[in-house]
């Protein structure tokens, strides 16, 4: 794995000196604060109205009006954004040629490919941090469920990782950025509401369609359940990804 530090800390570089970087995270961040923002709003009026009506203050709970519904939200705005993130990980090489200066570099494509990713890994976990400041706000005025605070945002990690590992391997392909990231968002979407076609796609094919399917793996998380499971397919989909990239590198290094 030769190599790969100096990728990551090139992509990292390049991506935090562009001003579309600081772009993705403001509308990242600017979107959750919105939905953060709703829900707060929602689980005031429900308040009040409680004072009112004992029946109702029982059922009320910060964690099922304000974290699970920010997660869930928060997972459809990783889904649009993630692309414009992953874009740029081969395709910008390709379209410059600096891709074949790297392939004379002392690295190998496996120091490659795991910079690309790591680089790339690393703006989503600044994305997620950035929002940290909505659960200490709720842990100074309530007392929400921690164990479904950390899976939330450990189910938003996997899910965000397995993301780019699909981008990644799609830019591989193509040497237009819009294009990478136009596919990458189809792709990401079809496997997001793959289960939604279970229930007619007979039994069989529906079983497949479910276990294929990121929402009904992510689902486990917003409940606050780490599932081994749910967890293994992140990890074998994000694997699986990375693995077809080492082969287009590899493909492209045959065929130059």
């Amino acid at each position: 794995m030769s190599g790969w530090y100096a990728v990551f800390r090139k992509e990292t570089a390049n991506f935090f000196v562009s001003p579309i970087a600081y772009a993705i995270l403001a509308c990242f961040l600017l979107i959750s604060g919105f939905f953060f923002w709703a829900n707060v709003s929602l689980m005031s009026l429900i308040s009040l109205q409680a004072a009112n009506n004992p029946m109702i203050s029982q059922r009320i709970n910060i964690t099922d009006i304000v974290i699970r519904p920010l997660a869930q939200n928060m997972s459809i705005v990783l889904l649009f954004l993630m692309p414009l993130i992953t874009m740029r990980l081969f395709s910008e090489e390709r379209k410059s040629g600096s891709i074949e200066l790297l392939m004379t570099y002392p690295m190998t494509d496996l120091g490659v490919v795991m910079g690309k990713f790591l680089s790339a890994l690393l703006v989503l976990v600044v994305m997620l941090g950035s929002t940290l400041s909505f659960p200490l706000l709720l842990l100074l005025v309530g007392q929400p469920d921690l164990g479904t605070l950390m899976s939330g945002y450990v189910g938003l990690l996997l899910m965000g990782s397995a993301f780019v590992a699909l981008g990644m391997f799609l830019s591989s392909l193509s040497e237009n950025q819009i294009i990478s990231a136009a596919i990458s968002f189809v792709a990401a979407l079809l496997f997001w509401v793959m289960s939604w076609s279970s229930s007619f796609s007979g039994e069989g094919l529906g079983n497949v369609l479910r276990q294929l399917s990121i929402l009904e793996h992510l689902e486990s998380f917003h409940k606050g359940i780490l599932s081994l499971p749910d967890v293994s397919f992140f990890v074998f989909f994000s694997a699986f990804f990375f693995f077809l990239t080492l082969r287009s590198l590899e493909t492209y290094r045959w065929r130059g």
